[in-house]
């Protein structure tokens, strides 16, 4: 017995080969500018071709030129396309290959704003692509569909068929259990938003439908929000309140809170495509029951107000149109019972979220990481479109990242070759999105050189074709005979049988004798009566046939005249039905403008409410920065004020200071001129005595007199003119604290890495909080702050800088620091040799002063000459050099 072939994996079925594949469709759409006085930066230069310019002010060379770039596509859309056009070029082969049993994938692609949920979706009077898709569907196949419930969904993206009687009782079962909610109908109210998104004369319909078949749509509508995937038709409420329980069976806890949606997950079937597991399918049997479907979705999908655009679209949607077809039996009656027979093919409509910066759209939390999770989608599709672009290019074989987003790996097999793709750029010519419009333009231009196999087309049954049209024209026979009130079927031969029982018998015709004369005559004798009834039958039949011509002749002619007088009433009643159709039609006309006019009201009223909104925002706003202003300005003339009292005291301050040097300076130089003076008037006495004399052998030269005892002569009294006071540098006064500052309560903050000076004059704070780095907790505590800065002078000493401030308190609740003023303290070592002579220089080792010691400034400081008052100092008179009398 072999075991090994239960559990080996199944072989995946080998898919027809097919060489002939197609690029990726590419189509581009520009809006119209929002404003007369926006700048452009899109030119469409032909069908095919657009060309980008940067706008002013922006420089793309390194030579300041502006750089123009042009870009081609299948076909250019500019902005006075419309809705029906752009559908009859993108999106009409895709829903005829629908039909016809081929799938598709369509999406827009472009920055925020450009346009994308208006191609997709459309508006009142401007439908979209996807009603345009719905009601060309429909159109095509509507006399062809099966009834509800025939075709029906399983759980792993097939499709089975059950009989009538079966589809019958799911019909009825579905009716009347209310706890299964409806799907919703054409005759319901149709929303104001979606009424009429196609004008009666836009319908188009397929071509080449296979009438010997049966068809059924099913719809489904997903999200993909934070790369999470929701589905949108889920009739569970995402507000709904229910309790929380554990394996048990008991509450969790008393309370309840919001649980909201399931994610949904992906998985692939048997014929290893992609489909979302658990995704609600809607059957839906018209266009209009098909929106409806999709509107109750689109209300659920995410949407938020950026500073780019107020209804901004926060996921990427896809709508799925799944189209089930199988062939008729061979009564052309029933759907064939056959699972095997049934081809599903789908259509799916992906409006993607656009690429937006943070920095543009003013995005904060939750917006912020929605637009990182979008723009992280979209870059992984621009890898994997160009990873397929660089396999096909360059014959590598690099693994495309499908499943790191869930975008892509949900449409894996269409870029696989399952079927068409094609895409729409929507971009916005304004020069603020030139940037961005850049980048959609370059990863668009890669999308057309990825090529994508073509898909193959669907067997054919083998049935004989013509079967739905024979059956039907059979039953319409049927029923021509039952109105009629003919016989179906007539009994020939029962009435054969009983015209030749009304005959006379034929006598025996058997001759046993040669010779025999009575049989023959007989025979001939019967056979002549027969032919005179046969005859008399005839005539009667003929008049008969004569009778009943007459009598149709005469109905004939009454039924003339019925008619001609059933055709002038016909006439009237004619007259009067374009008369009720114009009266309908008016009021048709008159109800669709009441709709538009209230649907304009409604979208008015959500506009000037947007519009208060951001008035009563700005006018806070507004409101706020006046404050503000007039804060800045009070403190401004505050500081004004301040710096004119601190301009005036230094002015006075440096006007003493002024003052006092030019005083010290003269007494300066009036003793030195005085010095001058009284050396010339010794040298002149020196001079003139030593011709009087005798010229005695000389003294030795002294340069000063020596400096007499107190015991020798008394002390002269002191010159009246002041001593010369030392040049002092200008201390810049401390800034003065306030009367309370003895309750001031000041944050002390000192770096880890500051160094005890050791000095005797310590910056000691008393009622402070001494901190090693600044905190808000401590900041809230007090009203002073000062910083301890140590940093080395140009002398190469430590200097320490006490920079101080003022707590103020913000209007946000927080704390600030103002800084009002700078302390330095620094450290200066006695080390350094002085300019000084010393006392002891010029000295002789007898103690007698030499020349040289007049010129010591210490001895010029301590030596003071007297002149008493209205003296003449002359050769003959004695002066006295008195020590200055120091301060104890």
């Amino acid at each position: 017995m072999n075991r090994q072939g239960k559990f080996r994996t199944p072989r995946r079925p080998k898919k027809p080969l097919n060489n002939q594949k197609d690029p990726v469709g590419v189509y581009c759409r520009v809006r119209p500018l929002g404003g007369g006085d926006e700048e452009c930066c899109i030119e469409v230069i032909s069908s095919t071709t657009i060309q980008l310019h940067a706008p002013e002010g922006f420089k793309v060379n390194r030579n300041g030129e502006y750089k123009e770039t042009q870009y081609s596509f299948k076909k250019v859309f500019g902005v006075s396309v419309s809705q029906v056009e752009l559908f009859e070029h993108v999106a009409r082969p895709l829903v005829d290959d629908l039909i016809h049993g081929k799938n598709g994938l369509l999406f827009t692609y472009g920055v925020t704003g450009s346009g994308k949920t208006f191609t997709m979706t459309g508006s009142p009077g401007q439908g979209g692509l996807l009603p345009r898709s719905l009601d060309m569907i429909f159109n095509s196949i509507g006399p062809y569909q099966a009834k509800r419930y025939v075709f029906k969904t399983d759980d792993k993206n097939g499709m089975e068929i059950q009989c009538e009687v079966d589809a019958l009782l799911e019909r009825q079962r579905r009716e009347n259990n209310l706890s299964v909610p409806k799907t919703p109908s054409s005759r319901q109210r149709i929303e104001p938003e979606i009424v009429d998104m196609i004008a009666p004369e836009e319908a188009c319909k397929a071509d080449g439908v296979d009438e010997d078949s049966s068809y059924s749509v099913f719809v489904s509508y997903i999200e993909i929000y934070n790369n999470y995937i929701y589905d949108l038709l889920e009739e569970t409420q995402e507000e709904a309140v229910k309790p929380k329980w554990n394996g048990g069976g008991t509450p969790v806890r008393q309370n309840t809170e919001f649980i909201p949606p399931q994610s949904k997950i992906l998985r692939e079937d048997q014929n290893h495509n992609m489909y979302v597991a658990g995704c609600m399918e809607v059957e839906v049997k018209s266009a209009e029951e098909a929106f409806q479907v999709f509107w109750r979705g689109q209300k659920k999908r995410k949407v938020a107000n950026t500073r780019l655009n107020r209804e901004s679209s926060r996921s990427h949607s896809v709508f799925i149109i799944k189209l089930a077809q199988a062939p008729l039996d061979e009564d052309g009656d029933n759907v064939l019972q056959d699972k095997n027979q049934v081809n599903v093919s789908q259509l799916c409509l992906v409006d993607l979220a656009g690429s937006e910066r943070t920095g543009r759209t003013g995005a904060e939390g939750t917006r912020i990481r929605e637009a990182g999770n979008i723009n992280q989608s979209l870059l992984n599709l621009r890898t994997c479109i160009e990873i397929l672009r660089e396999n096909q290019m360059c014959g590598t074989n690099k693994m495309v990242p499908y499943r790191d987003s869930k975008v892509t790996h949900l449409f894996k097999n269409y870029f696989d070759g399952e079927g068409k793709v094609r895409m729409v750029v929507c971009v916005n010519p304004k020069g603020e999105d030139y940037e961005e419009t850049l980048l959609v333009m370059r990863f668009a231009e890669m999308t057309q050189e990825v090529e994508v196999a073509r898909p193959v087309d669907r067997p054919i049954c083998g049935l004989t074709p013509g079967r739905r049209h024979k059956n039907q024209a059979f039953k319409e026979e049927l029923c021509k005979l039952d109105e009629r009130g003919a016989p179906v079927e007539t009994d020939l031969t029962a009435f054969l049988n009983n015209l030749v029982l009304s005959l006379p018998p034929l006598p025996s015709c058997e001759l046993t004798d040669p010779s025999d004369d009575v049989t023959l005559p007989r025979l001939i004798e019967a056979l002549h009566n027969r032919q005179r009834i046969r005859q008399t039958i005839i005539e009667e039949y003929n008049r008969a046939a004569n009778t009943m011509k007459s009598l149709l002749q005469e109905l004939d002619s009454n039924l003339i005249s019925k008619e001609n007088f059933i055709h002038e009433q016909n006439g009237k009643l004619i007259e009067k039905d374009k008369l009720i159709q114009n009266n309908m039609a008016e009021i048709e006309r008159l109800e669709k403008k009441t709709k538009m006019q209230e649907h304009k009201m409604d979208i008015l009223q959500k506009t000037t409410k947007i519009y208060e909104e951001d008035k009563r925002t700005l006018q806070q706003e507004l409101d706020t920065r006046e404050h503000r202003l007039q804060r800045e300005l009070s403190d401004k003339r505050r500081l004004e004020q301040r710096m004119h009292g601190v301009v005036s005291d230094t002015q006075h301050k440096w006007e003493k200071e002024c003052e006092r040097r030019v005083n010290a300076m003269q007494l300066e130089m009036q003793n030195k001129l005085w010095v001058k003076d009284e050396k010339l008037k010794q040298l002149k006495a020196i001079v003139v005595e030593s011709k009087a004399s005798t010229r005695p052998d000389p003294p030795p030269r002294q340069s000063r007199l020596q400096r007499p005892s107190r015991d020798e002569c008394p002390p002269p009294k002191r010159s009246a003119s002041p001593s010369p006071l030392p040049t002092t540098t200008p201390v810049r006064p401390l800034h003065r604290r306030s009367r309370s500052a003895g309750a001031e309560k000041w944050v002390d903050h000192k770096p880890t890495s500051s160094l005890d000076l050791g000095t005797v004059l310590q910056p000691v704070i008393p009622n402070s909080i001494q901190v090693s780095a600044p905190n808000e907790k401590a900041l809230s505590k007090c009203d002073r702050y000062v910083l301890t800065h140590q940093e080395v002078a140009s002398d190469g000493e430590v200097q320490t800088k006490l920079i101080k401030g003022e707590v103020i308190k913000t209007r946000g609740g927080g704390q600030a620091v103002q800084f009002t003023d700078i302390e330095t303290l620094k450290q200066e070592l006695t080390t350094v040799p002085s300019r000084k002579r010393k006392s002891s220089e010029g000295v002789s080792p007898s103690g007698d002063q030499q020349e040289g010691d007049w010129t010591d400034v210490e001895t010029r400081c301590s030596v003071a000459v007297e002149m008493r008052a209205g003296s003449n100092m002359g050769p003959g008179y004695e002066h006295h050099g008195i020590t200055k009398r120091r301060k104890p």
